[in-house]
């Protein structure tokens, strides 16, 4: 094994240099001999049918190429990856006549340059039939509401239940009931770079360069829809600006712009306007939760129970319900229960298809709990903190399956609480704003990864990941790997892993990313905190075979047994003998000249693993929030934040704790400005407001370092982390510092307005 030089160490992010001086292949920078430009023409209405297209008027735009309606795409779909149990569709049009949501694509035009396909696409004349919207989940719910698929007679899409079937008698049975409704308000990813595509077609081959997160995933799709073979695609994504979720699949107008490609034959470029985002780009979040914990006279946890219904939008998208499942199967959290259960239900609503964002469903199963937990230390006079170390699982009570079926690994959660009620300092008071205090802990499903577990779950998609790694003949190392680059730190990370566990420099190691030509096969790629946790695990067992092999050739030309040789530097020795040794250059080129190589050895030195995971691994973390809250106007200012987390081996502790700081900031976010709204019509509010500096404080982080057990390396994820904690937190904050109503607190986001609302309706009041 490496001497840890590499692992541990704060690395700067070798990808910064050219992310900072304008040298990232962004696809917004991608230009090609003869591109054409898309538009996509939307939907005003949120439920009815397209009647009547016309794009004669169109047509009379200068240097006007393309236009493709629902009829020229009517054999063109979309999959659904994850499927719920029960659901219809399994897939989806890219472009339909039935309409479901304001921005769904119905027209793209194609023109020679970005101002006449907008010129165009504002002269194509769209009549509908309009019906009327339906919003929210309890309109969907409603016996009488409108269906959004009338053969189906509801709007339900499935509804199911898991864990315990006698927890509502261990409820009737408890001392004291907690019963509360919680709601979340639907948050969207808000990446540094849109999403865009430049799709090209030789006759033969579509090369699609994109800004996505799983390029395997987008050819896999591309292919399926358009009717190629796979090995047709090529699909290139070197850089990808942020992501959180919302690149993890093909969009159906991604999908329009590379049906384009091929009818013209030439490269056509599309980028999604800022005015497209919110009603295009999946959102998340949005669910209604009705739950109930039970504790007995001593405070134990004795039951939890939640009936969780998800808005699915217009329609099930690639992830489905999926991201309300991870909300049922994580809610116990890091606490033990004799009984949990949860009902499941998903709707459709006349809203765009939610689907993944950073955390999928963790912060709203924290939520949740955390509340419920804040709120029965109120009612029986009991500190929260004193009450969670009451009943959270001991690191002698790991590894335990949870009563929602989920191995825990390793982990020490009381030692975190502890470790975080010591590094909380209340700030100062005094200018007439009431002040609180709350607190959050959660347990991280990650590494996303046990292929047969998710066939089990109804996911259409493996979770396995290859390493490719190779010694050139001048001993430089190239680490290929299908797990993608957007702006996370995996290129610096997979590079410290390859020089620690083979020896060599850091600078001396490349890593290749983003290129289905070229690099190994991933089913999913960068998505739930699995880059590391299972890229990084194939990643250590390509490099043991790599130095085992280096040491094999090595021990062969200096006629030594394996277990007397040692890595000095660069290169291979006898132990104590400087003298009788080898040099990594001298050992790669024999290898590669195929000289002097053990019997029955290959040429070469170049290993390629596939791992995966025997299980998810579990990383957890305790947040504590301090704010201020003014009764006059209800806005709630952050003036402290603590956060503990343990993710594992630690590979690069800088980019462990930027990754948690900024999922912090989008977790703030989440709690307390953004929030998509749509009026009773359908229409969405486009006014989304993102926190900026002024609403974000300074962040104190402290990282506890608890090896996975099952990850090679002994590492967990840490993408997600920064998210799940805050909106409880705060939440917790803004019922300690309002007392009077702190039963109320439950919804996101707690905007001024609603916090006045709840201060000055009486209880009971929907505010």
């Amino acid at each position: 094994m490496g001497d840890g030089r590499q692992i541990g160490a704060r690395k700067p992010r070798r990808e910064d240099a050219r992310l900072l001086t304008g040298r990232a292949g962004y696809v917004g920078n991608v230009r090609l001999p003869g591109m054409a430009h898309a538009v996509v023409v939307r939907s005003p209405i949120a439920h009815g049918r397209l009647v009547g297209c016309d794009a004669k008027a169109a047509w009379t735009v200068e240097g006007l190429l393309d236009v493709i309606t629902p009829a020229e795409a009517d054999a063109v779909r979309l999959p659904c990856v994850t499927l719920a149990a029960g659901q219809r569709h399994t897939s989806y049009p890219v472009l339909d006549e039935a309409v479901r949501y304001v921005g769904q694509p119905l027209v793209l035009v194609v023109a020679e340059t970005p101002e006449a396909a907008a010129d165009a696409a504002g002269l194509v004349d769209l009549e509908f039939d309009e019906l009327p919207a339906v919003i929210g989940i309890e309109r969907a719910l409603d016996p009488g509401a409108p269906l959004l698929y009338p053969e189906w007679g509801t709007n339900l899409v499935t509804d199911s239940v898991l864990g315990d079937p006698d927890c509502d008698e261990a409820i009737a049975g408890a001392e004291h009931v907690v019963e509360l409704t919680f709601g979340f308000g639907r948050a969207t990813p808000h990446p540094i770079e849109p999403r865009g595509i430049v799709a090209s077609f030789d006759g033969d081959e579509l090369t699609v360069r994109t800004s996505t997160q799983a390029p395997h995933h987008v050819r896999e799709h591309v292919a399926e829809a358009l009717g190629l073979t796979q090995d047709r695609v090529r699909v290139v994504s070197r850089e990808a600006g942020g992501g959180f979720g919302g690149k993890e699949h093909l969009y159906p107008d991604e999908a329009l712009v590379c049906l384009a490609a091929m009818r013209l034959i030439r490269p056509v470029s599309w980028t999604e306007s800022p005015g497209d985002r919110l009603v295009a780009t999946l959102p998340a979040r949005p669910a209604v939760h009705r739950a109930r914990l039970a504790l007995d006279a001593d405070g134990r946890f004795v039951a939890l129970h939640a009936d969780v219904v998800g808005d699915l939008g217009g329609h099930p998208s690639n992830v489905g319900i999926s991201p309300f499942s991870v909300t049922a199967i994580t809610l116990p959290g890091p606490y033990r229960f004799d009984r949990v259960a949860v009902r499941l239900r998903g709707v459709v609503t006349t809203t765009t298809p939610t689907g993944s964002y950073r955390g999928f469903g963790q912060p709203e199963a924290t939520w949740t709990r955390e509340r419920l937990v804040d709120e029965a230390a109120r009612r029986l006079g009991v500190d929260p903190v004193e009450l969670r170390l009451r009943n959270l699982l001991g690191p002698d009570e790991l590894p335990c399956t949870t009563r929602t079926y989920q191995p825990y690994d390793s982990g020490d959660y009381p030692r975190a609480l502890r470790t975080l009620r010591d590094l909380v300092e209340p700030p100062a008071g005094g200018d007439g704003r009431r002040r609180g205090i709350g607190f959050s802990c959660h347990v991280e499903a990650t590494g996303l990864g046990p292929s047969m577990a998710m066939k089990a779950t109804g996911m259409l998609a493996g979770g396995y990941e290859t390493a490719v790694l190779r010694m050139e003949p001048d001993a430089s190392v190239v680490v290929s790997s299908g797990v993608a680059a957007m702006g996370q730190g995996i290129e610096t990370a997979l590079a410290q892993i390859a020089a620690d566990r083979v020896g060599v420099p850091f600078e001396r190691v490349r890593v290749v990313l983003g290129d289905t030509a070229v690099t190994p096969y991933s089913s999913i790629g960068s998505i739930a905190s699995r880059s590391l946790a299972v890229g990084g695990g194939a990643l250590t067992q390509a490099a043991a075979r790599l130095r085992d092999k280096i040491v094999a050739i090595a021990a062969h030309r200096l006629e030594a047994a394996p277990e007397d040789l040692e890595f000095a530097g660069s290169a291979v020795q006898v132990k104590g003998d400087p003298r009788a040794a080898l040099t990594f250059r001298e050992i790669a080129t024999s290898a590669w000249r195929g000289w002097d190589l053990p019997e029955g050895m290959s040429p070469g030195l170049e290993e390629r693993v596939s791992y995966d995971p025997v299980a998810y691994t579990f990383a957890y973390g305790a947040h504590a929030a301090a704010v201020a809250v003014d009764p006059e106007t209800g806005a709630v200012e952050v003036e402290g934040y603590w956060a503990v987390g343990d993710s594992g081996v630690q590979v690069n502790p800088a980019i462990v704790e930027g990754q948690l700081r900024g999922g912090i900031a989008q977790g703030i976010g989440m709690a307390l400005t953004e929030e998509i709204v749509y009026t009773d019509d359908g229409q969405p509010v486009t006014e989304y407001l993102l926190p900026t500096t002024r609403e974000i404080p300074d962040i104190h982080v402290v990282m506890l370092e608890t090896p996975s057990p099952i990850t090679p390396g002994g590492m967990k994820g840490a993408g997600e982390a920064g998210t799940i904690g805050p909106p409880a937190a705060i939440g917790n904050a803004v019922a300690a510092a309002l007392p009077e109503i702190a039963d109320r607190v439950t919804r996101t986001p707690l905007t001024p307005e609603a916090v006045w609302s709840l201060l000055t309706h009486e209880p009971g009041a929907t505010g």
